[in-house]
């Protein structure tokens, strides 16, 4: 190979760039300033990987450089020519051993390997170079040396690209084919073989017509066109068809989309499918399943809106009809239309039935389905071995043939069962041109039956559950005067002149340890049933908050939640759930909503705590001054959600009177609200009386006031705990404070005349003292309070309630808590503003209940 210097230092002799397609090919010239001939397409191999050529003469400098090694090194041919490439380009520590390399090059040697080499660029940047060394000779035959330089990062990345390529169209779940621009798989993968049939290889060169039926065959190869002159992706095409050697349908989902060569040259589509039959089907049922489901949340909605047995057949066919059958009609027995509960002739389905309800979406079809044409309103029965009388009799639904001719092409009879009860018929039919009743429709058929069997039973039902109600609406109010520390309590309650409507007020007086009192006046809004059992709901759960010994506001905010839930069959998250479905104009008399103000009084401090939630606000009459309504914020009513109550604390002053009441009391049709709660208010004129004269007073003189609702009416007078009755004492945290903490008791109950208890509660003490010392923060606070019962309190920083356990046998200690329950009547602990507070309550000596003997208790925990 001669290595002759050409005139222009870039030696002629050196080929670079792609290989030419042949002597004979086109050759092009993109300008005159390229250096390059295009005889292929862009986007080949070599426009990927630069390769440098350049040569070395005899003196070991290079003699020749090449266009495509002053693009890769940036060095131009001036300075490349006569430089040293072992200086120029190979790390120092490198190049002892690299003018070694070239000197055995010169000598005849050929040479490959990777060696790292400084680019001799401002930044001094260091890379890889795969380098290829052939010796030659020159025209005068010296001996000299031509180079071939690749990238080695650019070979390795060229390399991975190909390996994750291959790996991803080998490896696809899906159907993967390139198609050429001549509209023909150039490639395809092992699933779309799979399902077509053969090898992969064996796919080339087929086009869609070959996989596809014309028309659809037509249609795909449209947008493939369009796909490849535009650019535009389709994605989750719907393509229909079949596989070799299957007569079913198969759906394919199929994504397109145009592929590049690395010059931007489109060079054909890529293809990926995914088989949807199955999910195509699923999406179908799914579809019927949702449709039958706005069904019966129709239903659900429509049917039992009233206690009427006719209404209610009504419901039900403005449900069914168009949605699910072109006619119907509804028969139930009569018997049960006139208040018998076991009409005669019910078991074998002969029994008189009356037409109560007819629909059709058939402008003046008439309803078959029996030897006559049954008018609305008219008593008939059917005969005994009709297909109508069999449903009656069985309780299942029959199937009733089309009469030859008829509009009618499919006819269900379903009986209405509840409660193992059979009430009566409800015959669905469909005109010819529908689709023929299937399992799906006879389920659903069935379902809507019983849905408004169940509404219809419920109707027959109230007349006797209506007394009941009553019955429990009166137990659930206390009964009697109720007792509490440090009040004086009288209560009214009187039922509304409705009296075929049962009401949702009531009140209650609830004993808090501490001698502490809760006053709870509640009113569920509406009338009826709903309204009695929501009331009771409510009580109880207050009850059980109350019990719990939680903050005024925080059980209203759990009652809140509690409301939203009533009447739910998933309980309060469904009752949310359901909610957010719902429209915003949604019927509100559906919705459990309540009115109660919670009241905790301290007997001791005389100081109460108010929280409202949408009631009327109390009102307080002090000694020597007129009554006024408290300023409580009002809140929102229960069941409404979402909003936080407040808490008001106000201290009364002794033989005040606090009087709480239900909207009954001061609202009225005739009288504005305000008006009456003016006259309320101007009622408490003398509050020194006995409070059953002053209930009996306000009573009267609001006669004309009241009437279309129930009253509730709860006073009490204050009469805080004496000073006398109170013991209090700081004690330090130090181990001392244990036997001074017993001193305290002792010295306290002695002065009380209290000596039988001294012992126990000695005991007692001694126990919440050490437990707050060891287990709670800052100081101790230790209370004996005396009224009904002997109350001890022993209050600390901590937040740590204290919580029983059994301990064993060998354990020396662990039974505090054990000995407080066996010999109190009652203990527990509650949350404090700065900590929590542990009591216990002993009765005293004159009480019914007898003490404990604490050595037998002592004993038995060993």
């Amino acid at each position: 190979m001669s290595a002759a210097r050409p005139r222009d230092g870039r030696g002629a002799g050196v080929s670079v760039g792609r290989p030419s397609e042949g002597l004979g090919a086109a050759a092009s010239v993109d300008g005159p300033g390229d250096s390059m001939w295009q005889s292929s397409p862009p986007g080949s191999l070599y426009d990927y990987v630069k390769v440098a050529s350049f040569s070395i003469g005899p003196d070991g400098l290079v003699d020749q450089w090449s266009l495509r090694a002053e693009t890769i090194f940036g060095i131009p041919a001036e300075r490349a020519l006569g430089m040293d490439p072992i200086a120029a380009f190979v790390t120092p520590d490198l190049r002892e051993r690299g003018q070694r390399k070239m000197a055995e090059i010169l000598d005849g040697r050929e040479w490959t390997g990777v060696i790292p080499v400084r680019m001799p660029d401002a930044e001094g940047t260091e890379g890889l170079a795969e380098v290829y060394v052939m010796p030659t000779t020159t025209e005068d035959g010296e001996r000299a040396a031509v180079c071939i330089v690749v990238d080695v990062r650019t070979l390795r990345s060229i390399e991975t690209d190909v390996a994750a390529s291959q790996s991803i169209f080998g490896q696809s779940p899906f159907a993967f084919l390139l198609i050429d621009t001549d509209m023909r798989v150039r490639r395809a993968n092992q699933r779309f073989a799979s399902t077509f049939g053969g090898a992969p290889d064996e796919h080339r060169g087929r086009g869609v017509h070959d996989y596809l039926p014309p028309s659809e065959a037509e249609r795909v190869s449209a947008t493939l066109r369009r796909v490849l002159e535009t650019g535009e992706s389709i994605t989750d095409m719907n393509v229909t068809g079949f596989v070799p050697g299957s007569d079913e349908r198969r759906h394919w989902s199929i994504n397109l989309y145009r592929v590049h060569s690395g010059t931007g040259r489109p060079i054909g589509i890529a293809w990926l499918g995914t088989d949807v039959t199955a999910r195509r089907a699923a999406a179908r049922e799914a579809a019927a399943a949702r449709r039958n489901l706005a069904l019966l949340n129709d239903a659900g909605a429509r049917i039992g809106n009233s206690l009427d047995l006719e209404t209610t057949a009504r419901e039900l066919l403005d449900v069914v009809v168009p949605g699910f059958c072109d006619l119907a009609t509804v028969d139930l027995y009569q018997g049960l239309l006139v208040g018998d509960e076991t009409p005669p002739g019910l078991a074998d389905g002969s029994a008189e039935l009356r037409r109560v309800a007819f629909a059709s979406a058939v402008s003046d079809a008439p309803f078959v389905g029996g030897p006559a044409p049954v008018a609305l309103g008219a008593v008939h029965h059917y005969p005994f071995n009709s297909p109508c009388a069999d449903a009656l009799r069985m309780a299942r639904p029959q199937h009733i043939p089309a009469e030859d001719g008829g509009l009618i092409q499919s006819t269900l009879a379903v009986p209405m069962v509840a409660h193992d009860t059979v009430v009566g018929l409800v015959q669905f039919s469909r005109t010819k041109g529908s689709e023929p009743f299937g399992e799906r429709d006879r389920a659903l058929a069935m379902e809507l039956a019983s849905r408004a069997a169940v509404c219809i039973d419920n109707a027959r039902l109230y007349r006797r559950e209506h007394e009941r109600a009553l019955i429990l609406q009166r137990s659930l109010l206390p009964p009697g005067d109720p007792e509490a520390s440090g009040l004086d309590i009288a209560c009214r309650y009187l039922p509304g002149n409705a009296a075929t409507e049962v009401g949702g007020d009531w009140f209650d007086v609830i004993e808090l340890p501490g001698h502490r009192t809760a006053l709870v006046v509640g009113d569920v809004m509406g009338r009826g049933l709903r309204a009695a059992v929501a009331m009771g709901e409510l009580r109880t759960a207050v009850r059980t908050l109350a019990l719990l010994d939680l903050e005024p506001a925080e059980v209203l905010s759990a009652l809140d939640e509690i409301a939203r839930g009533l009447g739910t069959q998933g309980g309060i998250q469904q009752a949310s759930r359901t909610a957010a479905r719902q429209p915003r104009d949604k019927d509100l008399s559906e919705v459990y909503l309540a009115t109660c103000v919670y009241v905790v009084y301290d007997s001791v401090t005389r100081r109460c705590t108010f929280a409202n939630a949408g009631h009327l606000p109390p009102v307080l009459v002090e000694p020597g001054e007129s009554a006024l309504m408290l300023d409580v914020p009002p809140g929102m009513p229960l069941g409404v959600g979402g909003e936080p109550f407040e808490e008001v604390e106000v201290d009364l002053p002794e033989g005040a009177l606090l009087a709480l009441y239900t909207d009954g009391l001061v609202e009225s049709r005739d009288h504005p609200l305000d008006e009456g709660l003016q006259a309320f208010v101007g009622a408490l004129t003398d509050p020194s009386q006995p409070l059953e004269d002053v209930c009996d007073h306000v009573l009267n003189t609001l006669d004309t006031h009241h009437g279309e609702d129930d009253i509730a009416l709860l006073m009490a007078r204050v009469q805080g705990l004496p000073a006398d009755s109170v013991g209090d004492w700081t004690l330090a945290r130090e181990p001392r404070s244990v036997g001074r903490a017993r001193e305290y008791a002792r010295g306290q109950l002695q002065a009380w005349d209290l000596e039988p208890l001294v012992d126990t509660t000695e005991l007692l003490v001694s126990e919440l003292v050490t437990n707050a010392l060891r287990y709670g923060e800052g100081e101790i606070r230790l209370r004996l309070l005396l009224d009904r019962t002997l109350v001890c309190e022993v209050w600390d920083a901590g937040l740590v309630q204290p919580r029983r356990r059994r301990a064993r046998d060998t354990d020396e200690g662990g039974r505090g808590l054990q000995l407080v329950g066996l010999l109190s009547a009652a203990w527990g602990s509650r949350r404090t503003p700065r900590g929590k507070t542990v009591w216990f309550e002993l009765p005293l000596p004159d009480g019914e209940s007898g003490l404990t003997d604490p050595a037998e208790a002592l004993l038995s925990l060993f």
